[in-house]
């Protein structure tokens, strides 16, 4: 069963993790998401569905404003080369639609199969933003949070820097 926003606020209440969610018109980039930010001050996300020709899947959540480097993530996450995740394999692994992807997503995935990495720049922020499920929301969540939150439904995340290096 697909998770709903509604069930995901109350896992994350019952954990005592304090958030703020706001509801908005859907967005589906980046570029849509930016029109937002006078509204919503902290760090912005972008979420990337990843995977390797073997199959393995990664959840990627970097700042908004970062350049992703798949060659990069690959090295550090240790797969091998990374494309992105079909809306189909989205659905199926995460539960959610193009332009929903966040980590809170992983809720929807119980048997482990998606490893989660977080933009180390992001561990640094007040506050981060992640869609809550849908794209028509918002979740304000403090860093440390999100990885309590990601260790108590199993996907510990691995910290990496997603950009190459330079």
């Amino acid at each position: 069963m697909t998770w709903t926003p509604e069930r995901l606020f109350a896992v994350l209440d019952e954990l005592a993790i304090g958030t703020t969610t706001v509801t908005h018109r859907a967005v589906f980039t980046v570029e849509e998401a930016r029109e937002l930010r006078d509204e919503l001050p902290g760090a912005h996300t972008k979420s990337l569905f990843l995977r390797d020709k073997k199959g393995r899947l990664a959840l990627v959540t970097m700042d908004a404003d970062r350049r992703a480097d798949l060659g990069t993530i690959a090295t550090r996450l240790g797969t091998g080369r990374l494309s992105f995740g079909s809306p189909r394999r989205l659905a199926d692994h995460l539960g959610v639609e193009p332009g929903s992807v966040s980590p809170f997503a992983v809720v929807n995935d119980p048997a482990g199969d998606v490893t989660v990495a977080l933009d180390r720049a992001l561990l640094a922020a007040e506050v981060l933003w992640l869609h809550p499920l849908v794209n028509t929301m918002s979740t304000a969540i403090a860093p440390r949070d999100l990885v309590r939150f990601l260790e108590a439904v199993g996907h510990p995340p691995a910290t990496i820097d997603p950009a190459a290096a330079r």
